[in-house]
């Protein structure tokens, strides 16, 4: 007779908030975050509908959970695609693994930026989260950049505004033109050989 293992509280605490966190990333997709409710999100992650309620209690907390969770699943990809890569190697696997984010998961990328962009709003609670992630996202090309030797890491500190400034642009321009993966895809490119030019120059 085979025994089924239930499931931790812990386990199954995990699983509600990954459910709860992905019915409301395509809430947020389909109709824009000031639409998307937390009863919503319950129900639409086949809970209660006071569920989302009770674990987040604001839909602020909700989006900060979405952009800390979706934050390290990127993070972890960065990670992987980069080890033991510095300078302009580093810098196109980011840009390549980023494009390719883009084309798997395009439902978790629109999400993520569509906060992104909302927590520029000076009463948004997303404002710590985001500048958490910005800052990681610039020291990480700081530090690729640092390690390449030569003349490079005097301009450490430009590359990685001008790539971190660029991504952003980049993800607005397909936000607002979400059929034009292509373009997307020659952005990136075209990302790279700006990065070349700057890393080469003397």
């Amino acid at each position: 007779m085979t025994t089924v293992r239930r499931m931790t509280q812990a386990e199954r605490t995990e699983l509600s908030d990954r459910s709860m966190r992905d019915s409301a990333i395509r809430l947020i997709v389909e109709q824009g975050t000031s639409a998307t409710t937390l009863k919503e999100v319950g129900q639409r992650a086949g809970y209660s509908r006071g569920l989302a309620g009770y674990r987040f209690g604001s839909k602020d907390a909700l989006f900060s959970f979405i952009v800390h969770s979706l934050g390290e699943d990127w993070l972890q990809r960065l990670t992987a695609v980069t080890a033991g890569k510095v300078g302009y190697e580093a810098i196109c696997a980011a840009t390549d693994e980023h494009c390719r984010f883009c084309a798997e998961s395009p439902m978790y990328v629109r999400a993520f930026y569509m906060l992104w962009f909302e927590s520029v709003t000076p009463s948004s609670q997303l404002n710590a989260v985001i500048s958490h992630v910005h800052e990681r996202r610039y020291r990480d090309v700081v530090s690729w950049v640092e390690a390449s030797g030569g003349s490079a890491p005097a301009k450490a500190d430009l590359i990685a505004g001008q790539f971190c400034a660029s991504i952003i642009g980049i993800v607005y321009y397909w936000l607002a033109n979400p059929a034009e993966l292509e373009q997307v895809q020659c952005l990136h490119d075209d990302l790279k050989n700006t990065m070349g030019l700057l890393l080469a120059q003397e």
